[in-house]
């Protein structure tokens, strides 16, 4: 997917803009200088092309004060993932030192952006101030309203153009099995792709990634090919902070929406950490198959009840993805690695199984006998029948008298049912209620 920056100095309205294309309010948007500091990202789309986008907090070139340096290393950061980057300025104040500095680190990067011109609420006067920004060398500047909505089609019209138009991704036609390995920095993501790739009947050859600095290897395990998608711009514990973590999540997020299966790592020595649970969310919430690997299982303490404390924890911590299965590894010693594939080719086939209509209304009809659909004021829910309606995650429709009559807590329940006579380890399932007339 195509990533999109926005940086720009302090307080000219990137977080406005931001939710302006988002379409939602999920940046904090406050008249005070500084006020994004962690980066916010979402995926938005325009005339059918999807993309991820990056708030930035306001990039102050110069400062030395240690929260506007994290802001800077922050926005670099952004700057160097992105696909595109727009320049936000600030059309009634003009051309200040901090925006020539930015506009300068722009230039440096190469990378394509477009200069904005926002708060352009006087469109005919915008239209003549907006002549001092040429300075910049930044080009043509689009004048903007981020509250208003002013020229934000032309704008995004342009982002579009300038969004490279051939990646180097594996074809989506291709036959491999994609394979999104993810988790947060240090937890042998690498380590396990050295690991995979030295096993017996293996052909590898790379392929660029769609990120600057990621490498997609294709190999071939017992006659079946597979593309491993490694997260990009991985690097060692020393040498990175809490805050340029975030980046690592949104790397994580490119991989697993070309992924048709995400192997997510977690470092059996620190546990299960927040970033954990925002990159299985992530997958969980766009419906990917997911297999939970737990790395470095040969550096722990064990005793007879490690492996079931350990799996409390992941499923606590984990809630809403208990379908997962969970297999513990060392990258380092080889420890189960040989266990990878075949539990990533059996949760694939698990988010692609087809039920037939019979079979599947005769477990939800004993599902009902068992227990009772849910009543209000007298008036009881009643499940006609169903259907399969897709896959990957399988999803099925509920055909009901009512379907405000359902309760989570039954879905629920009809999930649980389901699981227990289908299976489906490894993908969420869709439940979806319609009213039969």
């Amino acid at each position: 997917m195509k990533t999109l920056a926005i940086v720009g100095r302090p307080n000219v309205g990137k977080s406005t803009l931001f939710n302006k294309i988002a379409g939602k309010r999920i940046s904090i948007v406050e008249d005070t200088p500084g006020v994004t500091r962690d980066r916010v990202y979402t995926t938005a789309t325009w005339n059918g092309v999807d993309f991820q986008m990056i708030d930035t907090g306001g990039f102050e070139p110069k400062s030395d004060d240690l929260i506007l340096k994290n802001i800077r290393t922050q926005a670099q950061m952004a700057i160097d993932l992105a696909d595109v980057v727009i320049m936000v300025t600030d059309v009634r104040i003009g051309v200040t030192a901090a925006d020539t500095e930015v506009a300068r680190l722009l230039l440096k990067s190469g990378k394509p952006t477009i200069l904005v011109c926002n708060k352009s609420d006087n469109l005919p006067k915008a239209e003549l101030a907006k002549f001092d920004f040429y300075t910049l060398g930044m080009g043509d500047p689009y004048c903007v309203s981020s509250v208003h909505g002013i020229g934000i089609g032309d704008l995004l019209d342009e982002v579009i153009t300038r969004f490279p138009k051939n990646d180097d991704e594996v074809d989506s036609d291709d036959d491999a099995l994609k394979i999104a390995i993810v988790g947060k920095p240090n937890s042998g993501k690498s380590s396990l792709i050295n690991k995979l790739l030295n096993q017996e009947r293996v052909i590898v050859s790379p392929i660029a990634g769609t990120t600057r600095d990621s490498i997609d290897t294709r190999l071939d395990y017992n006659g079946k090919d597979y593309v491993l998608i490694d997260t990009a711009g991985m690097r060692k514990r020393g040498k990175i902070d809490e805050n340029i973590e975030h980046y690592s999540v949104i790397r994580s997020l490119n991989s697993m929406d070309r992924a048709d299966c995400v192997l997510h790592m977690i470092d059996a020595t620190e546990g299960v950490t927040e970033q954990d649970t925002k990159i299985a969310g992530y997958a969980h919430d766009n419906g990917k198959p997911i297999v939970i690997a737990v790395n470095k299982w040969d550096a722990i303490e064990k005793d007879n009840d490690s492996v079931k404390k350990f799996e409390k924890e992941i499923r606590n911590k984990l809630i809403f993805c208990t379908y997962a299965p969970i297999i513990y590894i060392s990258a380092k010693t080889g420890l189960r690695t040989n266990h990878v594939f075949e539990k990533v080719k059996f949760v694939v086939g698990q988010a692609t199984k087809r039920v037939a209509t019979g079979a599947l209304n005769d477990i939800i009809g004993e599902a009902t006998l068992k227990t009772q659909p849910p009543a209000d004021k007298g008036k009881r829910l009643k499940i006609y029948y169903s259907t399969q309606t897709g896959v990957n995650p399988p999803t099925f429709v509920l055909f009901v008298n009512d379907s405000q009559l359902m309760h989570f807590s039954y879905l629920r329940y009809i999930e649980n049912q389901l699981r227990t006579a289908f299976d489906f380890s490894g993908t969420q399932i869709k439940l979806e209620c319609r009213n039969r007339s």
